[in-house]
């Protein structure tokens, strides 16, 4: 069924609108902060950036950051979960191996500084489930 623009409420077009134009804001937000993060690293390692350059990796940067963030949702909805966790986020990395390390390392550190009673507690198996890993399978005969 095709919405007809005319159908449609102010309501959900100011909705739609105010959509667009927060998605806007932090595309811009991200854009400024992939700049200034180039910019300051170019300046430490003493060189210079040309600004169409600075535009073209903020805006590959943002291409990036998109499809990660698909990926991410992909591989929880995957898991049958509604939240992404650190393991997906370590997987998204693994054709980075560095990356995948530093992730790791951030993940343990995370970890270590969690209280421990606030660490989620592994379910247990059932009794009847138990039972289930030690079935033997016999082959008729």
């Amino acid at each position: 069924m095709e919405v007809d623009e005319h159908n449609r409420s102010d309501f959900e077009k100011e909705e739609e609108e105010e959509d667009d134009s927060v998605s806007d804001l932090l595309r811009d937000r991200f854009r400024l902060s992939a700049i200034s993060i180039a910019e300051s690293e170019a300046k430490r390692s003493g060189m210079e950036i040309s600004p169409p350059i600075v535009a073209c990796i903020a805006d590959l940067a943002f291409k990036y950051i998109g499809q990660l963030a698909k990926d991410l949702e992909l591989f929880a909805h995957h898991a049958g979960r509604k939240s992404v966790t650190m393991t997906d986020v370590i997987v998204s990395a693994h054709r980075n191996e560095h990356l995948a390390a530093s992730l790791r390392s951030y993940s343990d550190e995370l970890k270590a500084k969690e209280p421990q009673s606030d660490r989620k507690r592994k379910k247990v198996p059932r009794k009847e489930d138990k039972g289930i890993d030690r079935m033997v399978n016999i082959p008729d005969l």
